[in-house]
């Protein structure tokens, strides 16, 4: 076998090397297989479609003819998508970090042919540069060390097989409770850069999770500081150049400390999180602004990111866009000033001096819109005017040259939207986001699963790869968010059914905790567990947020068990370790201090929909919400058991605890209840 075997895979970014003169092999059995009969060592590369420097690595290395030769000569080549396979990606980068290095994308490892690494990198150019070494040279330096110094190699690999298996052994042993949640906290606070919002300094990442956890800081707490970490926040990267001003939705994350500059990828996780945020803070303080970015983020999405079998049928929603185009980044967005002029006439002064447009630009000679000297919006008649502009340019810019897309739906990522969906059609009163929440859970259900359980892709019409936890925990939370707002049991029913999946493949029964793959999930080296959270919330943290809300739903003590269980795994006592891990900081505080809010009327009745509308228009992120319609029963043990209409109306219960308070007939009382609770 010599060619290049890409061509047959679904992934949009392995079919962006189905034509590199590499001998490129997906990840597999087979490719091991094909590395132990050459006595050869493995060279694997990750990355994923939208990643702008693993298509700088691609042209420069990957595409040339000398250095795939020697990549060739030397190496069993494997290509993976990190997107596609979590699970190997999650090995070899902890690996890469054990070595002392920076992780990211393009990875680059070194592996025996049973796929142990033993050194690795990330970008490596195609000469000496950067302080870097060139590749070439790497190439020949590596396959001669496992030529011929193998203790060399055996050292390193049985070094870190041992450290692998550590981290899947977590300290454990430590106890939270609501007091541990502001020490983290207040720890947190002093990371956040006062005036620009985000953690200090370059390049600043949305980080949505952990502004979520300083937010329900600020809801327990009352303190100010928390708020402000996170309005400042939201507030310049709202309107910062990572916000896509005129087609919506923000990138992965900006280059500079001011939100200017971004990598203009973007990603479907970072703007569900997103929204998620943005509605969180809007239920509180209703600022424009964040309704403002809500809407047009959503819009962008449902235009811009749908996938699935036709034009009118079911849909999922695509992992990214790329960061390039026509092989530069950012080409796509951004401006001239007489690009400006030219389309808006009349109107080009007034969008250039909100938008931040000049003559030399603000950014290699060009502009990014930005509105960063504002932190709200304008007076109505002026955002009107502005409106039409963008809509005028945007209608030019889609006859330019687009990035690519990644084509590609994931389960867990799409678990995310579906979230985001529901919880701001709730919020803002928008029945459509609910149903198309509504319509791709039916579609990952329906389309991204066998014999009963997930897969993790779906892509041209074929769903592929093992499920991760991530998958089960991302889809049983948007599950119970539909649950909430619908009150269809067939919600409750699928994320019970999925957390049993979970708990028979995933959970670890020597020593506690979820891993990222199956038990059946035959070609990694290892399972990872891991509980830290990254771009995206992790599925340990998730998972114990899910058990919590199932113990609440259903009054099942075995669901609290296991959240417990989960969260006990992975505290420890040493507070700067929790800053990391802010998804299961939040599943504690739900499931400690859950605000049970139940609901009794006649689901057709117009003041039961006027109470649920309330209830999910008010301000309070531990809520845990039960619709019933009068006559039903409770969970055994509900602090409203029992309790019914009052005087023939509709009436809400909020519980704290074992108590209720009385019931609300009126939607604003609600409000003003589940706001102060």
């Amino acid at each position: 076998m010599s060619q290049n075997l890409l061509a047959h895979e679904t992934s949009p970014y392995l079919l962006q090397h189905k034509d590199n003169p590499v001998h490129w092999r997906p990840w597999g059995p087979e490719a091991l297989a094909e590395a132990k009969r050459a006595n050869k060592p493995v060279l694997l590369s990750v990355g994923y479609a939208a990643c702008h420097w693993c298509h700088v690595m691609a042209h420069e290395s990957f595409e040339n003819e000398g250095i795939a030769s020697v990549m060739n000569e030397l190496f069993v080549n494997i290509k993976v998508d990190r997107e596609e396979r979590p699970d190997v990606d999650a090995i070899y980068q902890s690996a890469l970090a054990l070595l002392g290095e920076h992780g990211g994308w393009p990875l680059t490892m070194f592996l025996t042919p049973d796929g142990a690494p033993f050194w690795g990198g990330t970008y490596f150019p195609a000469s000496a540069r950067y302080g870097r070494p060139g590749f070439p040279d790497v190439l020949k330096s590596i396959a001669d060390t496992y030529r011929n110094a193998p203790d060399r190699v055996e050292k390193n690999v049985s070094a870190l097989k041992d450290a692998l298996a550590s981290l899947a052994k977590p300290e454990g042993g430590g106890r939270l409770t609501l007091g541990t949640l502001d020490s983290v906290a207040g720890l947190a606070i002093r990371m956040i850069d006062p005036l620009h919002g985000g953690t200090q300094g370059a390049p600043k990442f949305p980080q949505a999770a952990f502004f979520r956890f300083l937010w329900r800081a600020f809801r327990r707490t009352g303190s100010s500081l928390f708020r402000e970490a996170v309005t400042v926040t939201l507030d310049n990267v709202c309107q910062g150049g990572i916000y896509d001003h005129l087609g919506g939705g923000f990138a992965r994350y900006s280059t500079d400390e001011a939100w200017l500059v971004p990598h203009f990828e973007k990603m479907l996780y970072d703007n569900a999180l997103l929204v998620e945020l943005m509605t969180d803070a809007w239920q509180h303080t209703k600022k424009p602004l964040y309704a403002a970015r809500v809407r047009e983020t959503i819009a962008w999405v449902l235009r811009d990111m749908r996938v699935g079998n036709g034009a009118d049928g079911p849909f999922a929603f695509a992992s990214a866009f790329d960061a390039d185009s026509e092989g530069e980044e950012g080409k796509y967005y951004v401006w001239r000033e007489d690009e400006i002029d030219s389309i808006l006439g009349a109107d080009s002064p007034v969008f250039k001096e909100t938008y931040d447009v000049s003559h030399a630009g603000n950014w290699e000679g060009h502009t990014i819109l930005n509105r960063s000297v504002a932190k709200g919006l304008g007076p109505e008649a002026l955002e009107k005017k502005l409106a039409e502009c963008r809509a005028k340019l945007l209608a030019e810019r889609v006859k330019r040259v687009p990035p690519g897309r990644d084509d590609k739906a994931l389960a867990d990522w799409n678990g995310l939207m579906i979230l985001a969906l529901a919880h701001a059609g709730a919020a803002f009163g928008e029945a459509e986001w609910i149903q198309i929440a509504r319509d791709v859970f039916r579609f990952v259900v329906e389309n991204m699963g066998a014999n009963g359980r997930l897969l993790h892709t779906w892509c041209a019409g074929r769903a592929r790869h093992p499920a991760v936890l991530d998958d089960y925990a991302n889809m049983s939370r948007a599950a119970l968010m539909l649950y909430e707002i619908t009150g269809e049991r067939a919600y409750l029913a699928q994320a019970e059914a999925w957390v049993a999946i979970a708990d028979t493949h995933y959970w670890d029964k020597d020593g506690s905790g979820y891993f990222l793959s199956a038990d059946d999930t035959t070609d990694v080296i290892q399972r990872a567990k891991t509980i830290h959270d990254n771009a995206t919330p992790n599925g340990n943290g998730t998972m114990a947020e899910v058990l919590a809300r199932l113990y609440y739903f259903t009054g099942n003590d075995a669901y609290r068990a296991r959240a417990e269980e989960l969260i006990r795994t992975f505290t420890n006592d040493k507070v700067q370790a929790l800053v990391g891990s802010p998804s299961l900081l939040m599943a504690y505080e739900v499931l400690e201090s859950a605000v049970q809010t139940v609901i009794v009327g006649p689901p057709g009745d117009a003041r039961t929909r006027a109470l649920l509308e309330a209830a999910f228009t008010a301000s309070q992120p531990n809520r845990v919400l039960i619709q019933i319609p009068p006559g039903s029963g409770l969970p055994a043990g509900h602090p409203a058991a029992g309790k019914g209409m009052t005087d023939g109306q509709p009436a809400a219960y909020v519980c704290v605890g074992p108590t209720c308070g009385l019931p609300v007939t009126e939607p604003q009382a609600l409000v003003e209840r589940l706001a102060g609770g």
